[in-house]
């Protein structure tokens, strides 16, 4: 199993305007899908969604709601299941 960071972008904001996570979609330990929206972020009265970079399991959650984080930053981690590994039972990504 590997873990794959879930990095929250440069969005453009000034850098006197705040970043706050608003809301996390999944819990820890929930199964995530690649590109399904994980986290939502509040740059002033804007929402921005960050995807799951991959499909695994929440492992991981650095930024929690609330908190301030810029560009960048590591808000958590999906743990990835390597091929043939013991979560090859996961579900598949979805398309």
């Amino acid at each position: 199993m590997r873990m794959e960071a879930v990095i929250l972008p440069d969005l453009g904001a000034g850098p006197d305007e705040p970043i706050v996570v608003s809301h996390w979609f999944a819990k820890l330990g929930d199964l995530v899908w690649e590109g399904d929206r994980l986290v939502e972020v509040l740059v002033g009265p804007v929402t921005f969604d960050v995807p799951a970079p991959e499909s695994g399991r929440l492992a991981g959650i650095l930024g929690g709601e609330d908190e301030r984080v810029i560009p960048g930053a590591v808000l958590g981690y999906v743990a990835v299941a390597e091929e043939g590994g013991d979560e090859s039972h996961w579900p598949p990504a979805r398309s």
